[in-house]
């Protein structure tokens, strides 16, 4: 059996390599050039995902221990814990590890290369591969599109990548890794930073996650309602950068990305000889942008239907089964918090949700809520964003 899998990111590389681990013919081809290129993660996950998924310690950036909330009106809201509760991946070397573990697995790796679907049968696709330096064309049994919220090949195939009843949310974000020394990053080293409120990013969030080497992370992130006017995204970071007072690090990297998924994942994950994967499949949480390890489950959720030869839609209850009915109640409320996040009243309530989280919550209760999903404990605060 030979696939194609187009896109090596997580979902991609992970998937390339489970099936060649089980002696199937694998090609993963990347429109990047290198790993390192535009690595936009903010990459925060907790230690036991970590764990859980074999991410080496040289991949892991920073640890942290405590949570960090600034409420509209910039007050600080602090948890901690006496044990790590997570990780903060270099998303570039990350990377990198996977490339190499796809080769060292026997995954042929093609780096600066563009897929095209020529044509698409039940059993087989004709691909045309585009490199600087040339062109080919491959027949392959399988094909996977893993390029992320793009959806490239799905689109190209003709599959419906949404329903009228399943819409997609689409959000985007920008990310600058930032240099600073001892004493301007003690702020916000050993915990997640996250700062919520019209002032901080309409419709959206920041955030500032610590690294190695006294760098730090500093994003925005936005999901407006598709008709609403945008005020650029680096305007709402550069203010977030001088209300942090870190307007004048140097910037080592800018990067930006896009999320793109839907509330109940009931749109097709692929037809004939063509399957998604990863972001591709809508597998990114959109109530924190969250997509890495969801999208490495998502590569061992299909590996497992490939090789027990199941069709799409038992791939696609196979993946709702595996994110369980915590994640629609956490896009619905991703829909109802960021869409509604303009307004004054919007605001107080974040203010009212954050202050109430202060005084019951511990930072391992805000593990399991912002990673975890597990909102029962919070219930009566969180109904009217179901609404």
């Amino acid at each position: 059996m030979h696939v194609l899998i187009a896109g090596a990111g997580p979902a991609g590389a992970s998937l390339a390599v489970q099936l060649a681990e089980v002696g199937w013919e694998v090609t993963l081809a990347d429109a990047l050039p290198s790993p390192e290129r535009n690595a936009y993660s903010s990459a925060a996950l907790p230690l036991a995902d970590a764990d859980r998924l074999g991410i080496p310690g040289a991949c892991r950036s920073a640890s942290w221990w405590g949570w960090q909330l600034l409420d509209p009106d910039g007050l600080e809201h602090q948890w901690w814990a006496a044990d790590p509760q997570g990780v903060v991946l270099d998303f570039a070397v990350f990377r990198r590890h996977l490339w190499d573990q796809a080769r060292q697995t026997g995954v042929e790796l093609l780096n600066g290369c563009q897929v095209q679907l020529d044509r698409l049968e039940a059993r087989s696709a004709d691909l045309i591969l585009t490199s600087t330096d040339q062109q080919q064309h491959r027949t392959v049994d399988l094909v996977v599109d893993a390029t992320g919220p793009g959806r490239h090949l799905l689109k190209q195939a003709g599959v419906p990548v949404e329903t009228t009843d399943d819409p997609l949310l689409k959000g985007d974000g920008v990310e600058w890794l930032l240099q600073g020394d001892r004493g301007n990053t003690a702020r916000w080293r050993e915990r997640v930073s996250f700062m919520l409120g019209r002032e901080w990013m309409p419709h959206g969030y920041g955030w500032v996650f610590p690294m190695a080497q006294d760098r730090l992370k500093v994003g925005v992130c936005r999901l407006a309602p598709p008709d609403q006017p945008k005020v650029p995204l680096g305007t709402s970071l550069r203010r977030l950068l001088k209300r942090c007072d870190l307007d004048r690090l140097p910037v080592l990297d800018r990067h930006g990305g896009r999320v793109a998924s839907t509330i109940r994942q009931q749109q097709p994950h692929g037809t004939g000889a063509l399957w998604a994967v990863g972001d591709a499949a809508g597998t990114a949480n959109l109530l924190g942008g969250e997509g890495i390890r969801h999208a490495i489950d998502s590569a061992s959720v299909l590996s497992e239907c490939l090789l027990l030869g199941r069709s799409h839609r038992g791939y696609q209850a196979a993946l709702r089964q595996r994110y369980g009915w915590r994640w629609a109640v956490s896009n619905r409320l991703a829909r109802r918090t960021w869409w509604g996040l303009n307004t004054p009243k919007a605001d107080h309530r974040m203010q009212r949700l954050i202050h109430g989280l202060s005084g019951q919550a511990s930072a391992e209760d805000l593990s399991e809520l912002f990673f975890g999903y597990r909102f029962e404990r919070y219930g009566w605060r969180l109904l009217p964003y179901l609404n």
